[in-house]
Parts: C-alpha cells; sequence; structure tokens
C-alpha cells in the first residue's frame, strides 16, 4: 500500500482542496465536534503517516465489508489507498493462501506496536475454536496473536461486538465479542448489522487527529455515534408525541410515515445515529423507509427484541403502551396552551 499523509494521497486521486476540507467538515459533524476542530483534523491529515490497518474476518456474513465498499464520501478506494494503508483484508486483498498469510504476519512484524486492527466478525471459543478456522488455526488463537503488537483494535458490527447472530440461542460455537477475549489492549465497538462506514472512517481519523480512541459508553462504544437514543432523533418522533401510529404495513398511518411502535420500532431502546447520518450517502434509512428499527446496535439484539415486529408491550419501561403514551402527550400537550392562553 502506498504510505504517506492522508492529504497526500486524496490529491494524487484529484481531490481539490475544497473537497478536502469538506471531507474534514463531515468528519467533526460526525464525530459531533465544532467547527473549529476542522483545522487540527485537516492539519493531522495533512501530517501525519496513515494508520495501518490490518483487518481480521471470523464468524461474519461479509455485511460489514459489503457496507464499506459501498461508502461514497470517502468512497472505497479513497479508504483502502487513502484514509489507511491497509496490509490484509481477505475479501480485496489481491493475495491467497499462504501469500496473505505472509501479507499478515509480514505486517504484524514491520508495524509493530503502531498497526490498528479491525475486527469483523464473532469469535468462536468453544471445542478450542475449531468452528472458525483460517490458514488451518483457529480464529481465538489468530486474534490473540495479531492483537498482541497492535496499538488498538476496532470491532466493526454487532458480531465483532457482542457476538452478534452467532451468539444468538443456542449458540452452539460458543461466539463472543472482541472485549470477551482482549482484555489488555484499548477496544472500541462500532455495533450495527452492518455498521456504517461514516462511523468507521470518523473513528480512524480520530484517533489519527488526537492519538487515542474516542469517548465511549459502558458497551465500548464511541459516544459520538452511540450516545444518543434513535428516537430521540427520529423523524416519526412528533407522530409519537401526538398519539399518531401505524397499526399495519401499508394502513394509512403507514403510508403518511406515523410512528412504527406498534409494529415493532425499537428506537426508544436503541443508542445509534442512524437517523442523522443515514445510508446510501446520506439519503435515508430503515424507519425513514418505512422498516422498524430491530436495535441491532444493541447487546443480544437477535434474542432480546424478538419479535421484530411486535410492539413490545411488556417491556419494563415506560414505552409499554405507546398509545397511551402518545395520548397522554396529546393531553399534556392541550393543557400546557391551555394554561398559556390563561
Amino acid at each position: 500500500m502506498e504510505k504517506g499523509t492522508i492529504y497526500e494521497g486524496l490529491v494524487r486521486r484529484g481531490v481539490s482542496r475544497r473537497d478536502f476540507l469538506k471531507f474534514c467538515a463531515t468528519t467533526a459533524a460526525v464525530l459531533g465536534l465544532s467547527s473549529s476542530y476542522v483545522p487540527k483534523i485537516a492539519e493531522a491529515m495533512e501530517k501525519k503517516e496513515k494508520p495501518v490497518v490490518v483487518w481480521l474476518h471470523f464468524q461474519d456474513c461479509t455485511g460489514c465489508s459489503e457496507s464499506v465498499l459501498r461508502a461514497t464520501k470517502p468512497t472505497i478506494g479513497q479508504i483502502v489507498l487513502d484514509v489507511v494503508s491497509l496490509e490484509y483484508h481477505e475479501t480485496i486483498m489481491a493475495a491467497a493462501g499462504h501469500q496473505a498469510e505472509k501479507s499478515l504476519h509480514d505486517a504484524i512484524k514491520k508495524y509493530k506496536g503502531k498497526y490498528l486492527v479491525v475486527v469483523e466478525g464473532a469469535i468462536p471459543t468453544k471445542d478450542g475454536g475449531l468452528y472458525c478456522c483460517i490458514g488451518g488455526r483457529a480464529a481465538v488463537d489468530i486474534l490473540k496473536e495479531v492483537a498482541k503488537d497492535a496499538a488498538a483494535i476496532i470491532a466493526i458490527g454487532t458480531c465483532a461486538t457482542y457476538g452478534g447472530i452467532p451468539a444468538a440461542k443456542p449458540n452452539p460455537t460458543g461466539a463472543v465479542g472482541v472485549r470477551d477475549i482482549i482484555k489488555d489492549k484499548p477496544v472500541i465497538n462500532l455495533p450495527g448489522c452492518p455498521l456504517n462506514v461514516e462511523n468507521f472512517t470518523a473513528t480512524v481519523v480520530y484517533f489519527l487527529t488526537f492519538g487515542k480512541l474516542p469517548k465511549t459508553d459502558n458497551l465500548g462504544r464511541p459516544l459520538f455515534a452511540h450516545g444518543i437514543l434513535i428516537h430521540d432523533n427520529c423523524e416519526r418522533r412528533g407522530h409519537f408525541d401526538t398519539g399518531e401510529f401505524a397499526k399495519s404495513w401499508g394502513d394509512k398511518g403507514h403510508r403518511l410515515g406515523w410512528c412504527l411502535y406498534e409494529l415493532g420500532c425499537k428506537g426508544p431502546f436503541a443508542y445509534h445515529n442512524c437517523p442523522t447520518i443515514r445510508w446510501n450517502n446520506g439519503t435515508s434509512w430503515p424507519v425513514m423507509a418505512g422498516h422498524p428499527c430491530v436495535a441491532c446496535s444493541e447487546p443480544k439484539f437477535w434474542d432480546a427484541n424478538a419479535p421484530f415486529y411486535a410492539g413490545l408491550q411488556n417491556k419494563d419501561s415506560f414505552f409499554a403502551n405507546a398509545s397511551k403514551i402518545g395520548l397522554g402527550a396529546m393531553a399534556v400537550a392541550g393543557l400546557t396552551k391551555k394554561e398559556n392562553k390563561e
């Protein structure tokens, strides 16, 4: 991979100074930083060497890599060639077999203590980890070896963060997330099924700019991406507050964009920035498109949030009866208006 700074790489591919600064501003916005940080981000990308990345695949569907391949700002080409120095990635690298394994071992030796490890997929631990083997070695052993001399680890997708679907009941392979195995290295979780590539890019740029991983919540997730409930930023929130709920697929409420809570939306229990950064170049996201949130960025979502298309009326929270809450909100709003008139 070409070395040098991120800025140098982007310039080589015809990116203008204006577009570079737009990229810096967008990254600052995703990180929740004010515009005053844009010059600092730009300076880091102009002067510091691109971070070296080793990308490991374990029990996964490659959905997170597929999400990255569809990135637009920056594109996958710019991410792989300009934002990071990607030394190993099974899906997109040209080498295969022994040559691929040599690339991995050469990278961790050459960049000892300096490289970032990206992990995609859960790690099976039952029966010595034999349920996921690469080059004749168990995933759990590969992870421990590669993580040993890493600067930090980024677990991407819900499988790598919590075990995800492989860890769903009855979890026959003993699948776990990265933080269940690696205890002596900085690990940040970027859950989602799949993750949004903008959160990955922002995390890498933050690490490059400040020399550390972003601040996280108690689940190891960056606060910039997982610090606010989806419910609080949802464009359908107003309908929730006024008691307007879609009751069935394709009914009037569904067609008019009313709240999807009674159709199973788990947005009130999920922390993610999906409503603000969206997908497909910011075009849309599941709830905006008419599909309820399944809280895929939360631990054990596959088991804890089923059935996906039914309201959690027995959930132990103040959202237990969505319709009553909405009507109550309307009553409070009406009372407030009356008091203001008086």
